[in-house]
């Protein structure tokens, strides 16, 4: 397993790499933002970044920024920034942890290994029972959907599978394929119509309780996705 370390300061990437690899996993140094999302998008590998706030050219922020348009790699930030809006800045950006420095490599190891851990369980496929995006609130169990002001969206069982496949997969794009079989649970066999069709009534439901609020975008020629900046 691969951890990405973005630091332009050799000294803190040097200890990092030491202790990464003490702890069985393999480092990838990156000295900026650039380099180190060009690395993310070459090497599939990468199962966590380790990302310094204040860096030449790109800082931490934008390097958040980019990475979140499709990924949900998780990030620690480790900064020598230590005001609580620096931190909430970066938590709100889509940044999963921050430590601050000086710090402890033991103390920073122990939160990749939970965030790790963390990501794993998602990966394996537990689902969060509740889900708010944007102004909807998502409940699995009852298959209710809500507006934030409590107002009831009733949709079919098809309609809500196509909502909570978007919703708990935030910014990733799925196919009219991938949403067929993920939520008919059937091969895919000319099914973009029918999702097409699925997708619009959705949308409708959605404008009308929310005044008109765009939750699913298409991406034309690929499919569907919610975004959540």
């Amino acid at each position: 397993m691969k951890i990405l370390v973005t630091d332009d300061d050799k000294d803190i990437a040097q200890l990092m790499e030491i202790y990464i690899r003490n702890e069985g996993y393999e480092p990838v140094i990156a000295k900026d933002g650039r380099e180190a999302l060009s690395k993310l998008h070459t090497d599939p590998g990468i199962a966590l970044m380790i990302l310094d706030m204040m860096m030449p050219g790109m800082d931490g922020i934008d390097v958040i920024k980019e990475v979140r348009k499709d990924s949900q790699l998780p990030i620690l930030i480790l900064s020598a920034k230590t005001a609580d809006m620096d931190k909430i800045q970066s938590l709100i950006t889509g940044a999963d942890d921050y430590v601050t420095k000086p710090f402890n490599p033991l103390e920073v190891m122990a939160r990749v290994k939970s965030l790790l851990r963390r990501s794993s369980d998602q990966t394996a496929g537990s689902e969060p029972d509740i889900l708010d995006i944007g102004t909807l609130v998502i409940n699995k169990d009852s298959h209710e959907v809500k507006t934030i002001d409590d107002r009831n969206i009733n949709l079919t069982a098809l309609e809500f599978g196509i909502l909570y496949l978007l919703a708990s997969h935030p910014n990733r794009v799925f196919s009219a394929d991938e949403i067929f079989e993920r939520v008919w649970k059937q091969e895919s066999i000319v099914s973009a119509k029918t999702v097409m069709v699925h997708v619009s009534h959705l949308r409708d439901k959605i404008e009308e309780a929310t005044n008109g609020e765009k939750v699913i975008q298409t991406v034309w020629g690929v499919g569907y996705k919610i975004e959540v900046h």
